[in-house]
């Protein structure tokens, strides 16, 4: 019974792993898929400006979602890179060349007149800052987050009132911005998410005790949000302890979903989340091709027509089940996203451009 117990254990452990092919490592991919997802929704939402108070709730709930979960695949991602033992000085490198170049991308299409508050930069910033963390062992790594996660509230409230960052060179007070001071995302808001996903690595992507931990944690900090919003005993404002409370309910929620779908056992229920996988997997590995296109899309409309005032629901068709379209299109027909392969070229991690059968 024993051997039966740590057979399908180990079962579990694959099939939450990796992905049929076995190329690619399943579990991350779809997270990143249901993150760029839930951005597209979120920056689609001006196209229905006129829309039930319930349904525009959900929207602000996969708008408030997204950016910790990219954060939280950005630490699975690093972490696996680390896994791989390869030299250190190099990886750093490639790192700090993957972060600068979402740095650049990110301050580029801030230009092109969007309505969308692009995050690239910030994830570029935590990129370089967060990877070299992962180097430490677990337990530096754990108390790490925990401190961050502390201090956020504190920290942030008092660079608020640095009078010396709003009169600092242009490249400082940008950098604080990214830092602390954004308006709707910030770095020190967002690596304990990203420590997080390299802790989850490092356990491993299992039915145990600490999946159902984090089941627990999910509705209560959601929970705690919720009341301490709506009762105004803590107003949320972004930054700090309730905008995170609520931020990690949902991830963490969105998490064990995604670790319980994908060690379900053979059967119905299996397939039918394989089935459910695919365009998620799909949008997950252009994740950042379809990042940039989407937002240029916003961009034209944007430019040319302003803000909508009323529903256009062919600009939201466009850019929401157009975008999971379009993902999975190019992910099935060619493979690399055109974005990807280029940061791949930049970093010295070249992709290949064709998607293995």
């Amino acid at each position: 019974m024993g051997r039966e117990a740590d057979v399908e254990m180990q079962r579990s452990d694959s099939a939450a792993v990796a992905s049929s092919s076995g190329a690619r490592l399943l579990v991350p991919d779809v997270l990143r898929g249901i993150a760029i997802v839930a951005m597209v929704i979120a920056h689609a939402a001006p196209f229905v400006p006129s829309r039930p108070g319930a349904l525009s709730f959900v929207t602000s709930m996969f708008s408030e979602m997204a950016s910790p979960l990219f954060a939280l695949v950005m630490g699975l991602s690093a972490q696996l890179v680390w896994n791989r033992r390869p030299r250190v000085g190099a990886t750093l490198l490639q790192q700090t060349l993957r972060g600068l170049f979402l740095i650049a991308l990110g301050v580029w299409m801030a230009t092109w007149g969007s309505w969308v508050a692009v995050i690239l930069a910030y994830l570029g910033v935590l990129i370089i800052i967060g990877a070299p963390l992962l180097l430490a062992r677990t337990p530096v790594v754990i108390a790490i987050a925990a401190v961050v996660l502390l201090v956020s509230q504190p920290l942030v409230a008092a660079a608020r009132t640095w009078i010396w960052i709003y009169t600092a060179p242009e490249p400082i007070r940008e950098l604080m911005t990214w830092i602390f001071l954004g308006p709707q995302y910030r770095v020190v808001n967002l690596l304990p998410f990203f420590l997080l996903g390299a802790l989850l690595v490092r356990h491993g992507f299992r039915r145990d005790a600490l999946l159902w931990t984090m089941a627990g944690i999910a509705p209560v900090a959601y929970l705690a949000w919720g009341i301490a919003a709506y009762t105004n005993l803590a107003p949320t404002q972004s930054g700090n302890y309730t905008d995170t409370a609520r931020d990690i309910g949902l991830v963490f929620a969105t998490y064990v979903l995604v670790v319980l779908a994908a060690t379900a056992k053979p059967g119905r229920a299996a397939r039918f989340w394989d089935a459910v996988f695919v365009p998620l997997r799909a949008c997950g590995q252009v994740a950042l091709s379809l990042y940039v296109l989407h937002v240029g899309l916003i961009a034209l409309w944007g430019n040319a027509y302003g803000r909508p005032t009323e529903n256009i629901y062919p600009g939201w068709l466009v850019i929401v089940p157009g975008m999971i379209l379009v993902g999975w299109l190019w992910w099935r027909f060619v493979g690399t996203g055109p974005v990807e392969w280029v940061m791949g070229w930049i970093t010295g991690r070249p992709k290949p451009v064709r998607r293995t059968a």
